[in-house]
């Protein structure tokens, strides 16, 4: 199982790096789940990490504008993400999230390095009035998605395991697999959450608050990434 790590600056990035992380996702807290950061910092990121680990950008929680979201994704990915990962945040339907993500994959498979495209439902959907994360892996098969994800949209310290059990987060796995998709699993993970994350095996698991000491608004520490890193082995 790979290890994400969100951090939202380089200097984060690197202890990211130190701590064992095998990708590197820039995102900005400030502006939600999936917060977008600005393409300086991608780059900076992208310096930093040096080409030893592959990048990741977060474009945002997003409503209904899928030019938009076509616009966002090229752009972080012109800035050096290899992942360009969208939340799915005001979307009802079906319909609305296939244009969403086809609108993204097409416009980065026209570039030199097509970044893999990620994306995101949420575990408190009902809550957010969004779309089922069960939904996702038959719409981004269709819509030519790389990797589906399930996170929490609201941080609130609630995890995903308080929305979807373990019989719901399999299901969502096996369904992405058959698919032919990749899976990440996060949202207020925990440390006493590895061992059902180990049998519900997504292929990446996404954190930043575990590894920030529980708070996501303070920074990773390196020694806390290490420790993770150790308990996914």
């Amino acid at each position: 199982m790979k290890l994400l790590v969100s951090p939202i600056n380089n200097e984060e990035a690197i202890s990211a790096l130190k701590g064992g992380a095998d990708i590197i996702d820039v995102k900005n807290p400030k502006e939600g789940s999936l917060g977008a950061n600005f393409p300086g910092v991608i780059k900076a990121v992208k310096d930093a990490v040096g080409g030893q680990k592959p990048i990741s950008a977060a474009l945002g929680d997003f409503n209904y504008k899928p030019g938009t979201a076509a616009l966002a994704a090229y752009g972080a990915a012109a800035a050096g993400a290899d992942y360009v990962k969208i939340g799915l945040y005001d979307i009802q339907t079906e319909e609305q999230a296939y244009e969403m993500l086809a609108g993204i994959t097409e416009a980065v498979r026209t570039m030199d390095n097509v970044p893999k495209v990620v994306a995101c439902a949420y575990s408190d959907y009902a809550r957010i009035n969004s779309i089922d994360p069960a939904l996702l892996p038959a719409i981004g098969a269709k819509a030519g998605v790389d990797l589906v994800m399930v996170d929490t949209g609201v941080k609130d310290g609630r995890s995903t395991f308080e929305f979807l059990n373990e019989a719901h987060l399999k299901d969502f796995v096996e369904k992405a697999h058959a698919n032919g998709l990749e899976t990440a699993l996060a949202g207020s993970i925990k440390f006493d959450d590895i061992e059902a994350i180990k049998d519900i095996k997504p292929d990446i698991l996404g954190v930043r608050g575990i590894v920030c000491g529980g708070d996501r608004s303070t920074s990773i520490k390196q020694e806390l990434v290490e420790q993770l890193r150790a308990r996914l082995s």
